[in-house]
């Protein structure tokens, strides 16, 4: 467990004071030992054009293997990770991620496996790929899956491009796509790449959908509602069978962005409420490490009416129970990236699915719910709640210390001095936290936030002074971001 440090403890700072690899290294030292090569030396002065000829070594540090080790280590060291520290990152759902996931994913059969190998010689790996779709479509409470999309906004385009063809199956031509305030950044940025216009339906003071907004926006020219349902603050919108009903009869589509499914795993389908396409993010919700970029997938699911439009090549089982590759939908969108799948992503997938079974994931919802709930419950007298419970995975707390002028962000730096990884920040309202423990975490874990929260805001009305110049405990202080974001230098000079 990550222990409270006090302000006077210095010890891990001192740690990390370590310096670069060009300040530790000596001439001569050598990290490997190699034999005399037997390759003739070649006169560098014909074989190569003048001015790709170094006239000088290139300066690089010279160091012994074990210095390197111990160098890359002491770097490992200050990096935050689910492995190492708690991450309550908000819409991110950042889990921890069971190694027998890693283990199956590095076997050879899965990570050595060419896309152009013949179907004879990659059984395994389809009949993986198709029960996996298969397991997704029934999570999903839909038809058919496609394991094509290499990431969550990758699966929004996909999706909008298979209602783009239900559409024009029907002589029908729809420019508008309505979206939530509280919508992800991807769903209007999607809407623009498939050439639509994004309305904003307004929310309500709980957060749900605004009903009487949604009616006076849709029309005959919706193409589809998408919807992140738990949504971005935290709330399951409980009107989701009204709102799919208003939808549906103006010939719309629902589109489910399913960034939040760790909260509904097994205790509703989408398909159930009135869901017509939405997409996964395997590597939130059926774990894959995914902190800083990537990887991910992003696997869409699609009512049966849709069906049809869902891209090619999809993996099938024959009646004499062999997989293989079908591109025989003619309908279909076609393909939307190269090759299958994000592979190693899907195997995790499948592998954190069956090691669950539905009990398990349902479980894993349960959990997720429970502990954000229990968090906001303790917190609640000390953070400003901007939105009523219950809570779903997730919340948005806004802290108020206007007297000391106290940020967000302020409480963000002053957590990793306590070793937590700060939660998202002033998104999707302004100046917040959201905050996301999800189920992994124990309940030590979860007391152990509630207790450095309390001291935070404590501090941030008796000594904010401390606050206001955290973090106080990593190799570098509080940096100037705006001027980083703007004017990076990430090149170091060695003089």
């Amino acid at each position: 467990m990550t222990m409270i440090v006090d302000q006077d403890q210095d010890v891990e700072t001192a740690a990390m004071d370590h310096p670069v690899l060009f300040e530790i290294g000596s001439p001569g030292a050598c990290g490997a030992s190699l034999s005399e090569s037997d390759v003739p030396t070649v006169d560098r002065s014909t074989a190569l054009p003048p001015e790709l000829i170094a006239t000088t070594k290139p300066n690089l540090p010279e160091l012994g293997e074990l210095d390197v080790v111990r160098h890359y280590k002491r770097l490992a060291h200050r990096c935050f990770s689910i492995d190492g520290n708690f991450y309550p990152l908000g819409s991110c759902t950042m889990k921890y991620n069971p190694r027998v996931n890693e283990r199956v994913a590095a076997m050879p059969g899965f990570a050595n496996v060419h896309p152009y190998q013949d179907e004879s010689q990659t059984q395994g790996l389809l009949e993986m790929m198709y029960r996996l779709r298969c397991a997704l479509a029934e999570i999903a409470g839909l038809a058919e899956v496609t394991l094509q999309p290499a990431a969550g906004a990758h699966g929004e385009m996909t999706g909008l491009m298979m209602i783009n063809a239900y559409h024009r199956s029907r002589s029908e031509t729809r420019k508008k796509v309505l979206a939530p305030d509280s919508a992800h950044g991807t769903n209007p940025a999607t809407c623009a790449m498939c050439g639509h216009e994004a309305i904003t339906v307004k929310s309500l003071a709980d957060g749900r959908v605004d009903l009487a907004d949604l009616r006076e926006k849709v029309d005959g020219d919706t193409a589809a509602f998408m919807i992140t349902n738990p949504n971005t603050v935290g709330v399951f919108d409980d009107q989701i069978a009204d709102i799919a009903a208003i939808v549906h009869d103006a010939g719309a589509l629902i589109y489910l962005d399913g960034a939040n499914m760790n909260a509904i795993l097994g205790k509703t389908r989408p398909g159930d409420f009135g869901v017509d396409v939405m997409h996964y993010n395997t590597h939130k919700t059926f774990s894959t490490p995914h902190g800083g970029g990537g990887p991910g997938a992003g696997p869409v699911a699609v009512a049966e009416h849709l069906r049809e439009f869902l891209p090619v090549p999809q993996v099938i089982k024959r009646e004499d129970g062999t997989y293989a590759w079908c591109s025989d939908k003619e309908n279909t969108i076609g393909k939307v990236r190269s090759f299958f799948g994000q592979i190693g992503v899907l195997v995790r997938a499948y592998t954190y699915i069956r090691s669950l079974g539905c009990d398990g994931l349902k479980d894993v919802a349960e959990k997720a719910v429970l502990s954000a709930n229990y968090l906001a419950a303790r917190l609640k007298d000390k953070y400003h709640m901007p939105f009523p419970p219950p809570y779903a995975h997730e919340f948005v707390t806004v802290p108020q210390f206007s007297k000391t002028g106290i940020t967000e962000n302020d409480i963000a730096k002053r957590l990793i001095d306590y070793g937590i990884h700060p939660p998202t920040m002033s998104w999707p309202i302004h100046h917040c936290l959201m905050i996301e423990p999800t189920e992994t975490e124990s309940l030590a874990t979860l007391d152990l936030f509630v207790d450095v929260m309390r001291k935070i805001a404590d501090e941030a009305v008796n000594d904010p002074d401390v606050v206001r110049a955290a973090p106080h405990k990593t190799p570098v202080r509080r940096l100037d971001e705006v001027s980083a974001s703007r004017k990076p230098n990430v090149r170091w000079r060695f003089e």
